[in-house]
C-alpha cells in the first residue's frame, strides 16, 4: 500500500444560505512533509469537535479502490479527499480491515478504531441529500485511527499493514452496527466493548447496554 494523497481542510460553509454552518469536510491534497500527531494531521481543522476529531479519531483513512468502486456507482470522478479523509491510500480496501489493525508509515503508527459514520455534512459535500444512505449501504466506509507514534509523512510513502492480535471486529460489522435502524443483540455489544473502539462508539454502545440491562 502507498499514500497517494494527504488531505487537509479549513472551515468552509456547507450552505450558501447560511455562512455560519461550517465544516472541515472539504479537504484538498497538500505537499509533504506533513506532521502526524496524536491530535491529528498538521494543518487540518476540525470544526465540529463534538462529533469529529479527538485522539481516537485523529486520522481518517480511505482507500483508492473504494473510491474507484464509488465512481462506478455514481458515474463521475471522485478526487482524493472528496469524502473528507486525511489519507488516501492505494491498495487499501475497507472491508479487509479489523478494529485494532495497525498501519505504519515511516515512524508513524496508526491504530484502527472505528469505521466512518457519515452525517449530513457528507450530503452537503456531495450535493445529494440521499448520499449518506448510499454511503451506509455501500459498505465502503474507510476508518478512523488513533496515533500511537507521531512523525512526518509524505505522499508516496509506503504503508505497512500489521494485523490485530486476535479475530476482533471487522470494519464492516462495526459499520453495520452504527447503521440507522439496525438492532443488535446484547452479546454483540459486549463483544464490541472488549475491543479498542473509539470513545464515541464506546459511549453509544455502553449507553445501549445500560438501557437493556437496567
Amino acid at each position: 500500500m502507498q499514500i497517494v494523497s494527504i488531505n487537509v481542510g479549513q472551515p468552509r460553509s456547507l450552505d450558501p444560505q447560511d455562512p455560519t454552518r461550517l465544516s472541515g469536510i472539504y479537504k484538498t491534497p497538500v505537499d509533504g512533509p506533513v506532521a502526524i500527531t496524536t491530535t491529528g494531521v498538521a494543518g487540518d481543522v476540525i470544526v465540529n469537535t463534538h462529533n469529529h476529531g479527538g485522539i481516537d479519531q485523529a486520522v481518517y483513512v480511505y482507500g483508492r479502490p473504494d473510491y474507484d468502486a464509488f465512481e462506478r456507482d455514481v458515474g463521475y470522478p471522485l478526487p482524493n479527499g472528496t469524502f473528507g479523509e486525511n489519507l488516501t491510500i492505494a491498495g487499501l480496501v475497507s472491508e479487509t480491515f479489523t478494529i485494532g489493525d495497525r498501519l505504519s508509515i515511516g515512524d508513524v503508527m496508526l491504530e484502527v478504531t472505528a469505521p466512518r459514520t457519515p452525517c449530513e455534512s457528507l450530503n452537503a459535500r456531495m450535493g445529494d441529500n440521499q448520499f449518506v444512505k448510499r454511503f451506509f449501504v455501500a459498505d465502503r466506509p474507510g476508518f478512523y485511527c488513533r496515533v500511537l507514534a507521531e512523525g512526518t509523512i509524505r505522499t508516496g510513502d509506503m504503508v505497512t499493514y500489521h494485523p490485530y492480535s486476535r479475530i476482533g471486529i471487522s470494519i464492516i460489522d462495526a459499520h453495520r452496527i452504527m447503521r440507522p435502524g439496525v438492532t443488535h443483540d446484547t452479546d454483540t455489544i459486549r463483544r464490541f466493548l472488549n475491543e479498542p473502539i473509539h470513545v464515541r462508539l464506546r459511549t453509544y454502545l455502553e449507553a445501549e447496554l445500560t438501557r437493556r440491562t437496567a
